[in-house]
């Protein structure tokens, strides 16, 4: 029976079998019902009519690894571009017109690269530093200085500079807003000096520019440890403290005041000798006039005499007929009420009586 459980094939199924292999029998069997339940857990597959085509097949393992290559290599190539341009970023630097750069490594400065065009550094090992080099304007903050005549002034300058030694300038100030701090001292205390040493009306007007030009030249051989160059300082604003304006003007309100009204009498004086010497001038033209005219009055008058003489001479009658007519021409107006007698020699040409001839009345 050993024997037989020995060389007994894997299919057989007889009792001693079982007993020798126990219930399941041998394990190839054993191997072959554990097939078919799988076999039986798995779905059905389709039929030919409903298989997938071959593009709608899932790619092998084999396909899938031919797949990842080409998106591995296209990775790696982004990754060497992306290291080749950041490593040219950090090698290759250009110096354009309007600034210069200085190259330090580890915080030790190596050289400074002033005029344009391509440089090169050692990449993550070299820093760079731009700076400009145009000419720069500092707005400095208006302060207020006392003058030689003991009067507080407010003043506002304004200053011009640039950069001229890089590796000082960053030694001293670092960068641009320590240099316009330094500038702020520097200016400031030059202009105090010079403003200390002259009146309040030089600053304000007589002496402005050459306060100006002296404090430009301090301030430029102030700023030479900087590594500046100061152009120029100049003065863009003069004001008066606000706690003494009012003050101020007030007493060049009063000071204006007292100027108009010595104008304005001076102005009256003038006037008033103006329209004397014209009244004098009228004066004496209408004297001028008068004498001439009563002069012309006198001539005419002798004239019309002597007219009315020889009119008499050659007719008496029709000169006291014209006479007569002018006088009523005179009285008798519109409204006018005359009483007199009809045997008066005035209405003798009115009543229609001839007048008495001179001969008649033995004149």
């Amino acid at each position: 029976m050993a024997r037989r459980t020995e060389t007994c094939c894997r299919s057989c199924r007889s009792a001693a079998c079982r007993r020798a292999f126990g219930r399941q029998g041998p394990p190839r069997s054993r191997n072959r019902r554990r097939r078919r339940r799988r076999l039986r857990s798995q779905p059905r597959r389709p039929s030919p009519a409903h298989r997938p085509q071959p593009s709608q097949r899932q790619p092998s393992r084999r396909q899938e690894r031919q797949m990842k290559f080409p998106r591995s290599l296209g990775a790696i190539g982004v990754l060497i571009a992306l290291v080749a341009i950041v490593g040219l970023r950090e090698t290759l630097y250009v110096v354009d017109e309007t600034n210069q750069a200085i190259v330090t490594q580890v915080g030790e400065y190596i050289r400074t690269d002033q005029q344009p065009g391509l440089y090169v550094k050692l990449p993550f090992y070299q820093s760079l530093t731009y700076f400009d080099r145009r000419i720069l304007v500092t707005d400095n903050a208006p302060a207020e200085y006392l003058t030689l005549d003991k009067k507080r002034i407010v003043v506002d300058p304004i200053t011009r500079w640039r950069i001229v030694d890089p590796f000082t300038f960053f030694i001293t100030v670092r960068d641009e807003s320590g240099a316009r701090a330094r500038l702020d001292d520097i200016a400031l205390s030059a202009m105090r000096e010079e403003i200390a040493q002259n009146n309040f009306i030089d600053v304000v007007d007589k002496k402005r520019e050459a306060i100006e030009e002296e404090t430009s030249r301090r301030s430029f051989e102030r700023g030479k440890a900087f590594g500046l160059e100061v152009i120029d300082v100049r003065i863009r604003r003069t004001d008066l403290p606000t706690e003494v304006q009012a003050s101020v003007f007030a007493r060049m309100n009063a000071e204006r005041t007292q100027v108009s009204q010595r104008y304005r009498s001076e102005g009256a004086e003038e006037s008033a000798k103006v329209r004397a010497e014209a009244d004098k001038q009228r004066t004496i033209l209408l004297a001028g006039a008068y004498e001439a005219a009563q002069k012309l009055n006198g001539e005419g008058d002798a004239l019309a005499a002597a007219i009315y003489a020889n009119a008499f001479g050659q007719d008496p009658e029709f000169y006291a007929f014209v006479r007569s007519l002018e006088a009523y021409e005179k009285f008798l107006n519109s409204g006018t009420t005359v009483v007199l007698s009809s045997e008066s020699e005035l209405l003798r040409y009115l009543s229609g009586s001839r007048p008495k001839t001179p001969a008649a009345t033995g004149r």
